[in-house]
Order: C-alpha cells, then structure tokens, then sequence
C-alpha cells in the first residue's frame, strides 16, 4: 500500500490556516500537501519501520543535544516549502540561525522554510519512486543535505545541493559531512 493521494478541484486551494484546520481535526492521519495542491494521505507504519525510525531519530537526536549547532525534528513537524508544498520527512534538521531568524509564531506553525537536512526512510507502504521525487522536491527548495534509506534493499541515496545523487549499497554509516559538523549514522539496527 502506497500514500493516498486526495485529488482537489484546481480552483480550491487550502490557506495555510484551513491546511493547519484539517491536519488539527485529523490527528490520527498524516497529511501533506503538495506545491499542486494535492492532498497526500501518509499510511501509518509497521513496528519494524517504527523501530528504525526511532533509532534513526534517537541517533539524531543525541548528536543534536550535545551541540546548540541547530534543531532537530520528528516526522510530525510540517515545513511550509518555498514551492507552496507542505512536507514532513521523517527526520530534519535545521541551522540555529535560521531557526533564531523565525518568529515565536512562525515556530508554532508548520515552519515556513526548507530544512537544511532530511532523511525519509522507505517503509513497507512506500513507493521508492515518489519518496525520490519527494528529495528532489527538498533540493530544489533549499536542502543541503538529505539521504533516503532503503532498509529492505540496503540502499541510501545521498542528496547534495547542486550534485547528482550519489547510491551507497549497504554501507554502515553514514556521515553528517559539513551540514551534520560530527554526526555519523550508524546503519546497523536500521539495516537489521
């Protein structure tokens, strides 16, 4: 099973208020909306994919908590994309001097900016070809860095700004490079 893409008439078009309205009321989906305006209805996850994105944001949450090098963030946090899109990857990252230029309202709401890093972890109930799209939708709207993990293929993706992606087959970290200053991944429960 694959997200559920909701078609909507052209000339409807959801303010960023009404989408925040139909996401607080809908508390058990996970919801996106596309720069096109399409509602995307994300399926929950299996335990196994639920334990790797925990050791995923586990990892990242620690390296981020020993540094005030930016802020770190769960696939509950929308980011209001550049392109109109509101997306949420499974795990983020941004710079602290883009997250102190927000205002205390802005925080409140699905942030409006790009994450400098995200990572979107292919479950059972994804497509690989549109969460691919969904990275290159992040770097034409400002990401640094992002890496797509296929734990059933062993697979990750590494998206650079301004470089072609680059396959990795069954590697056991991954490092955070300059946007991560330190962070290593380690692969090997997400890849178990």
């Amino acid at each position: 099973m694959t997200a559920l893409t909701l078609q909507l008439p052209p000339n409807l078009q959801f303010t960023d208020e009404e989408f925040a309205q139909i996401v607080a009321v809908n508390k058990e989906l996970r919801l996106e909306l596309t720069a096109e305006g399409e509602l995307i209805i994300m399926a929950p996850t299996g335990g196994e994919t639920g334990n790797r994105n925990f050791d995923l944001l586990g990892q990242i949450w620690f390296w981020s908590n020993q540094n005030n090098f930016g802020k770190a963030f769960d696939s509950s946090t929308g980011f209001k994309l550049p392109n109109g899109a509101t997306r949420s990857p499974d795990a983020s990252w941004v710079r602290i001097e883009r997250w102190d230029a927000l205002t205390p309202e802005q925080r409140k709401k699905f942030l409006p900016l790009c994450p400098d890093f995200a990572v979107e972890l292919v479950s059972e109930t994804d497509d690989v070809e549109d969460t691919k799209a969904k990275m290159q939708e992040y770097l034409a709207n400002g990401l640094k860095l992002g890496w797509l993990i296929n734990p059933k293929d062993k697979q990750v993706i590494i998206y650079r700004s301004n470089q072609a992606p680059e396959v990795l087959q069954a590697p056991t970290s991954l490092s955070g490079e300059d946007v991560l200053p330190g962070f290593v991944l380690n692969l090997q429960q997400i890849f178990a």
